[in-house]
């Protein structure tokens, strides 16, 4: 699975609450930072996604993902369970073989 397909399955499993196959794509001590937090480790990150952030119920629609090396950024929507826009993002992964890292960045919302 290249960069992109890995970014792509990211969102997949996180909006389907496929838990197994998020843990599938990120490396053991993989980290997540985001405005409000940074998160170590794949454990660590696949618990906060299945029960410790805002809200479970959404989607994250993109618009766009971009690759250049090992780097892939994807720049999307983040919608309510009601289909109302939340915020804005852009993701970075850093991708290899699985995902080892991602920044994200919010428009605020």
């Amino acid at each position: 699975m290249d960069g992109s397909e890995a970014a792509r399955e990211y969102y997949r499993a996180i909006d389907e609450d496929d838990y197994a196959a998020l843990s599938a794509l990120l490396v053991d001590d993989f980290v997540h930072e985001r405005p409000d937090r940074t998160v170590e480790g794949r454990e660590a990150f696949v618990s906060f996604m299945r029960s410790g952030r805002p809200e479970t119920d959404t989607e994250h629609v993109l618009d766009a993902v971009y690759e250049s090396g090992d780097r892939v950024a994807a720049e999307g929507r983040l919608l309510r369970s009601d289909g109302t826009e939340w915020f804005g993002f852009v993701d970075v992964f850093v991708v290899d073989d699985d995902v080892r890292r991602l920044r994200t960045y919010t428009d605020g919302g």
